[in-house]
């Protein structure tokens, strides 16, 4: 964890990026949450405030924390597998007391409630990898039937290895097996997409429409940058199921893509610049 003047910062186990901010004196973290406030903008609720917002993979809260400083009194709540997160949350991000956390596995808490949300975020993803359990396409479907009519689903991804055949496009095709409606924006300066999924063939209209009501100048510029960016995803057969998810296997591949890349730098280096210019890289 790292603190600063502007921020609270939280790293755990990941290969790349943080897992939580907490911004100090309020503000946009310039990080994928931002994106993703476009979820409740794209609902059928005119006040995003009354929109019913789940969170899996609560982290330390970020989420949530923003939802509330940018669109009030909203209700929200999370699932969390680790405890542990859960107590830092509370004790150094701020994380409101009425904000409930549950610490279970995602999909199992969904099996194990009746309730439905305006806004389900699924952020259970770290770097390159995500659980098999919260990929496929029975996963999607347990949390499809967990929104409300206009509900939106906003899936946090990294970017990484995005190509054909990545995890990236294994989960979108699968996602838009389930969904009539799916959008994808890539997160400016970062390797995170942010996807956008709903049966509702007016969460575009939505949110073009909603948008113009933010008060807060700096999450209207934000929001503009995302309806400007969205592209539609037009889904193939790249599906994954409860019976085969290869999730580790397309993490493999990220991961030996990651080291071509970096032997291939280093290749050039030492071809242009001999040793000492790879010592220097280094």
């Amino acid at each position: 964890m790292k603190e600063s003047d502007r921020s609270v910062i939280l790293s755990t186990n990941v290969l790349f990026g943080v897992q939580s901010i907490l911004m100090k004196g309020e503000g946009l973290t310039g990080m994928y949450y931002d994106y993703a406030m476009a979820a409740p903008l794209m609902t059928g609720k005119d006040d995003p405030a009354e929109c019913n917002t789940l969170i899996l993979g609560m982290g330390t809260g970020t989420y949530a924390h923003q939802c509330r400083a940018y669109f009030g009194d909203m209700p929200v709540e999370g699932v969390e597998i680790d405890e542990k997160i859960t107590d830092l949350a509370r004790t150094y991000f701020e994380l409101p007391e009425d904000v409930s956390v549950t610490t279970y596995d995602g999909r199992a808490y969904l099996n194990a409630i009746d309730g439905k949300y305006d806004v389900i975020m699924v952020d259970a993803y770290q770097d390159i990898t995500i659980p098999f359990q919260m990929s496929s396409v029975e996963f999607f479907t347990l949390v499809k039937e967990h929104l409300t009519k206009d509900g939106v689903m906003v899936v946090n991804m990294n970017m990484r290895g995005s190509g054909e055949d990545s995890i990236n496009a294994y989960l979108s095709d699968t996602i838009g097996s389930v969904f009539g409606e799916v959008y994808t924006v890539d997160v400016k300066g970062s390797t995170n997409r942010e996807l956008f999924a709903s049966d509702n063939p007016q969460m575009i209209e939505n949110l073009q429409k909603h948008k113009e009501t933010v008060a807060d100048e700096s999450l209207l510029v934000m929001m503009d940058t995302v309806s400007e960016n969205l592209l539609p995803y037009e889904a193939g057969n790249r599906i994954m199921t409860d019976d085969k998810a290869p999730v580790e296997l397309l993490g493999m591949r990220v991961i030996d893509e990651l080291i071509r890349n970096e032997v291939a730098y280093y290749k050039t280096v030492y071809e242009e610049q001999g040793i000492q210019g790879v010592i220097n890289a280094l």
